[in-house]
C-alpha cells in the first residue's frame, strides 16, 4: 500500500513526489515513457527561474534524480485505469499491474492532437512527427514542414533549421499565437519559409509521406516534404482513468487552485488541470500544491 501514486512523471508529478517524500510518504510515480514530460521536446529552456539555457531532456533527468535520490519510487508503465475510493484505490497499469494507494494524484499532462486527416496513423513513424526534438535528427539536409502558430510550433520550426535544408511553417492565421521573441527568432531563419492562413488538406505519399496539400486563401497547392511535424496543441488524456471524474467541456479535469478534484483523494496537477497559464513553472506549483492538498487528506484519514 502507497501512501501516494502519482500518475506522470513530468514537472508536475516528480515535483508532487519530492514534496510527500520529504513528508516520509511511500510514493509511487508511473509514468508511460520518460521522466519530464513534454518539457524533455524542448531544446533550450530560457523561462525557467535559476536555470537559463538549460535543455528540456537535462532538466528531466535532474528532476527525475532529484526524486529517486530522495526514495521516490519510478515505475515505467503507463496508467490504464483507477478503482476504489475513500482512501483505497487500485490503479491498473497497461501491464496489468496492480498498485494499491491511500491517494492518487493525476499529472498525466496531454498528448498531441491530430490534424484528423486520410493516412495520418499510416505515414506516423514515415514522415510524420509530433516531436521535433525526438525524430528532428532523421531529416538532416531533408525538407520538413511544421504545422502549428503556437509557441510550441515555434521552437519546433527553430530546432529543425538547425537540421533541415528547409522548413516550412505552416499556419492557418495570418499571426502567431506564440511569443513575440520566439516570432523574431523564426522570421530571421533564412531556411524557414512562412506559410500563412493556410491548412494542410491531404497528406500524400505511399510507404511513406512524400507531400502534403495545402488550402492557402482558397487556393490548393502542393509541396514536396521529408517530414511533416505536427504541433497544433494537446489534448487532456485524464478522462480514460476514472469515469466519474469533472472535466470541463474541453475534458480538462476541473479542479481549482487546491488541485482537488470531485472525487476525495483524487489530486491533479500540471497540464491536464482546467486553468489558464501552462508552463513549467506552473506545472511545478501545481505538483506543490498536490501533494500538500494530499498530505492533508491522509492526515484526516488516520
Amino acid at each position: 500500500m502507497y501512501d501516494i501514486v502519482i500518475i506522470g512523471g513530468g514537472p508536475a508529478g516528480l515535483t508532487a513526489g519530492i514534496y510527500a517524500r520529504r513528508a516520509n510518504k511511500r510514493v509511487l510515480v508511473l509514468e508511460a515513457m520518460v521522466c519530464g514530460g513534454q518539457i524533455v521536446n524542448t531544446s533550450k529552456i530560457e523561462n525557467y527561474p535559476v536555470a537559463p539555457g538549460i535543455t528540456g531532456p537535462e532538466f528531466g533527468q535532474i528532476l527525475q534524480k532529484q526524486a529517486e535520490d530522495l526514495g521516490v519510487e519510478i515505475e515505467f508503465e503507463r496508467a490504464k485505469k483507477i478503482t476504489g475510493r475513500g482512501g483505497d484505490f487500485t490503479v491498473t497499469t497497461a501491464e496489468d499491474e496492480e498498485y494499491k494507494a491511500k491517494a492518487v494524484i493525476l499529472a498525466c499532462g496531454t498528448e498531441p492532437r491530430k490534424l484528423g486527416l486520410p493516412n495520418e496513423d499510416r505515414f506516423t513513424g514515415r514522415g510524420i512527427s509530433y516531436c521535433a526534438t525526438c525524430d528532428g535528427n532523421f531529416y538532416k539536409d531533408k525538407v520538413v514542414a511544421v504545422n502549428g502558430g503556437g509557441n510550441s510550433a515555434l521552437h519546433e520550426a527553430i530546432y529543425l533549421s538547425g537540421i533541415a535544408k528547409k522548413v516550412y511553417l505552416i499556419h492557418r492565421r495570418n499571426e502567431f499565437r506564440g511569443g513575440a521573441a520566439l516570432v523574431d527568432k523564426v522570421k530571421a531563419r533564412d531556411n524557414i519559409e512562412l506559410v500563412l492562413n493556410a491548412n494542410i488538406s491531404a497528406l500524400e505519399g505511399d510507404k511513406k509521406l512524400t507531400g502534403i496539400k495545402i488550402d492557402q486563401d482558397g487556393k490548393e497547392k502542393d509541396i514536396s516534404v521529408d517530414g511533416l511535424f505536427v504541433s497544433i496543441g494537446r489534448a487532456p488524456n485524464a478522462k480514460k482513468l476514472l469515469s466519474d471524474l469533472a472535466l470541463t467541456k474541453d475534458e480538462f479535469v476541473a479542479a481549482d487552485e487546491t488541485c482537488e478534484t470531485n472525487i476525495p483523494g483524487v489530486f491533479v496537477a500540471g497540464d491536464v488541470r482546467s486553468k489558464d497559464v501552462r508552463q513549467l513553472v506552473t506545472a511545478t506549483g501545481d505538483g506543490a500544491v498536490a501533494a500538500t492538498v494530499a498530505l492533508q487528506y491522509l492526515d484526516k484519514l488516520n
